[in-house]
């Protein structure tokens, strides 16, 4: 298997995640959005919304994190056996998904920079779409929705009921911890390789007081799923602001030397 990820992706974590706990094989290789390397044409040809993660299996692709986590979770048996609800794997994998982590992650970042990384590649869309006549129409949707996401963070109403979905999300999987060990049940299942990366995510925007220490169970919960190999191979080396600075820095300075020669 293949799988085409990025170390700051949210989705990209929840399918390693659920790879490394199924000790599955795969090949990992690293698409840097930052760079714009995920509207690259080859790249594009395979999922034209230009999102992480992508996985391939032989002739199979699949994008989206959750068509990819259930296909994962199908092969040979299950995460959690039977000591986990099935069905409340599913509830939670999918409530978890209708969650975008993407505007809540983009509105703690200096607006310098989001224009900056926005403008440099609404250029290299508008590049692809001249050399590559047979996804102008792709690369258009792409664009649109690149548009669509800088006026959701313009609207504060709009950010303001993503962040309710995010409260309610921690609120009911405090409710949750209070009869199981796990999301879905008393082991490990594809539902808390989908949680482990949102609450990641408040941890590194540095939010954790604010809304997970309120909360006592899932506190306790995350605790325990960080001494995980898999937390720890897939997000933990990734999990402070200079590991993540380390990451974002290269990104900058490519961005700029190519903004400044115009190398879209």
């Amino acid at each position: 298997m293949q799988l085409y990820h990025h170390p700051l992706s949210t989705n990209s974590h929840k399918v390693q995640i659920a790879l490394e706990e199924k000790k599955l094989d795969y090949t990992p290789h690293r698409v840097n959005p930052l760079k714009a390397r995920n509207l690259d044409p080859d790249f594009f040809r395979q999922n034209p919304s230009g999102t992480l993660p992508v996985l391939k299996n032989g002739g199979l692709v699949i994008c989206e994190s959750l068509p990819i986590l259930q296909y994962i979770d199908s092969i040979n048996e299950p995460l959690g056996d039977n000591k986990i609800n099935r069905e409340r794997v599913q509830e939670w994998v999918q409530k978890v998904d209708e969650w975008d982590s993407k505007p809540f992650t983009l509105s703690h970042v200096p607006e310098r920079l989001l224009r900056f990384f926005s403008r440099f590649k609404r250029r290299v869309v508008i590049a692809r779409m001249a050399k590559n006549p047979d996804l102008a129409n792709k690369y258009h949707s792409k664009l649109n929705s690149m548009h669509a996401m800088e006026e959701q963070l313009k609207s504060i109403e709009a950010l303001a009921a993503n962040e309710q979905q995010l409260l309610d999300l921690l609120d009911a999987a405090e409710d949750q911890l209070g009869t199981t060990e796990f999301m879905a049940g008393f082991a490990f299942s594809i539902a808390d390789a989908a949680m482990i990366p949102v609450l990641a995510r408040i941890e590194l925007l540095k939010l954790d007081d604010e809304l997970i220490q309120p909360r006592p169970r899932v506190l306790e919960y995350w605790e325990r799923m960080k001494e995980r190999p898999s937390y720890r191979k897939v997000i933990g080396r990734y999990s402070s602001r200079l590991k993540m600075m380390k990451l974002i820095v290269p990104s900058i300075c490519n961005v700029g030397i190519r903004s400044l020669f115009k190398k879209y």
